[in-house]
């Protein structure tokens, strides 16, 4: 490469790095200015800022959901709606690196320290823009009796082959009393699971009709 194109090309690169720098501090201004609009007394402005989420994206998610929980109800409501605009957001087609940077934040939010609310509301989130990398955070919830049954859904609405396998994976090392649940959830993948038949199909009552 010659002298001239290498200075070309390292001028490319710093200008690239400053672009990025200045996006960055753009959207961290703006996730600023959306908790304050977020926190307002106003409802006017509460959902003049949730309408702006969607742009502002990651840099937000962390600090809305710790909004979620604020004792004002709707403040919290608000911080929701505002998540929930930049889940939707950021699942429009052609935004890979939005959407993935959104979604580790998101699966940031599914450890132990956060309020089962905060992430029982979480995973339905990343059942609409979890890829891969977030199936096994959620299988891990397949054991909390309190998110099981949302995570169950949630990765029987992720299409890639590794949520059945998580599926098939916990239906093993579930409890009775929740197999049949799994098992629904295989069978909506395509999946045949035997001994668990869907509980609908299951008669509730004794009945003198029969079959034709």
């Amino acid at each position: 490469m010659s002298t001239n194109n290498l200075k070309t090309a390292s001028i490319a690169a710093a200008a690239a790095g400053v672009v990025a720098q200045t996006a960055d501090f753009a959207r961290a201004q703006g996730a600023d200015e959306l908790l304050a609009g977020i926190k307002s007394n106003s409802a006017e402005k509460r959902t003049q800022a949730g309408f702006s989420a969607g742009k502002v994206g990651a840099p937000a998610v962390k600090a809305l959901a710790k909004v979620m929980t604020d004792d004002n109800l709707e403040v919290a409501r608000a911080a929701k709606r505002a998540m929930w605009q930049i889940v939707r957001y950021t699942g429009r087609p052609g935004t890979n690196e939005e959407r993935r940077a959104v979604e580790t934040e998101l699966i940031d939010l599914l450890g132990d320290e956060q309020l089962v609310a905060v992430r029982r509301e979480v995973l339905w989130m990343l059942s609409e823009i979890g890829s891969r990398r977030s199936i096994d955070p959620i299988a891990g919830l397949m054991k909390n009796e309190n998110l099981r049954e949302d995570a169950r859904m949630v990765l029987e609405r992720i299409p890639n082959r590794r949520a059945v396998a998580a599926l098939k994976a916990a239906f093993e090392a579930a409890p009775e009393d929740f197999k049949p649940n799994i098992a629904q959830s295989l069978r909506k993948r395509g999946e045949e699971v035997a001994g668990y038949p869907c509980r609908k199909l299951v008669p509730k009552k004794k009945t003198d009709v029969k079959p034709l």
